[in-house]
């Protein structure tokens, strides 16, 4: 996860915007979004910038607009990446303490959280760091849906244990997550018939343009704006 291309184009982050609120849910400070009468919801596991950023969160307003409950935590606790060439940051030791198994373990317990709400069915999304967390997730049947959005460093073995529908939306450039290991990853699973999955990768973008992209910039906004549609196609399908 310390490739460059993780950190590249930051958002700035910003704790009000979206229409939705933070609260405390799961054990973590949460956006959410949505009906929350909604039996159907979507956890979005961010990157490592976290869940204050703006792209995101107006991702999470549009998935909550077709009727889904949208959850975003935070799972740095109030300590995502801001700037990675601040001389005085260590990205290891970050990454230690924000560890994916942990971030795993934070995610089953809003999982849990929204079962004890009454939500019948449950979706999720990760992007980079939060898809390393994601896959983990889909080895269990905890989950109706997954979508992976260029994610961090992920294994063969990891693949092989999903067991639920997931999609995997890649980038053409891609150090982290290259085309080719994608594409062995999608002959992976569909070698299994108890599920359904799927492989995409988008051409002419880099790592993070789902929620990293410029908006003043009309060919990456219309990018993200597919993968979006892909993905909520996905959850529309699956999680119901």
């Amino acid at each position: 996860m310390s490739s460059s291309q993780c950190f590249k184009n930051p958002p700035t982050l910003s704790s009000t915007c979206g229409e939705g609120t933070v609260q405390e849910f799961g054990g973590l400070q949460t956006y959410i979004t949505g009906s929350p009468d909604s039996k159907l919801a979507i956890i979005l596991i961010s990157d490592v910038f976290g869940y204050e950023a703006p792209n995101l969160r107006k991702l999470a307003d549009k998935i909550a607009g077709t009727g889904f409950l949208v959850v975003v935590p935070d799972f740095f606790y109030g300590d995502p990446i801001i700037d990675f060439n601040d001389p005085n940051f260590d990205v290891n030791s970050w990454l230690k303490v924000h560890n994916v198994d942990k971030g795993n373990e934070d995610a089953k317990a809003v999982i849990a959280a929204l079962r004890s709400k009454g939500v019948s069915a449950i979706g999720a999304a990760g992007f980079c760091w939060g898809g390393v967390v994601l896959v983990k997730l889909a080895s269990s049947t905890e989950l109706h849906a997954a979508v992976i959005l260029h994610p961090g460093p992920i294994t063969e073995d990891q693949i092989n244990d999903v067991k639920v529908p997931i999609a995997i939306l890649g980038a053409e450039i891609d150090h982290m997550s290259p085309p080719e290991q994608l594409k062995q990853f999608g002959e992976k699973l569909s070698e299994k018939s108890e599920f359904d999955s799927f492989v995409k990768i988008f051409p002419g973008v880099a790592h993070g343009w789902t929620v990293k992209y410029n908006v003043e910039d009309e060919s990456a906004v219309k990018s993200a704006e597919e993968s979006h549609l892909d993905m909520l196609n996905w959850f529309t399908k699956y999680v119901k």
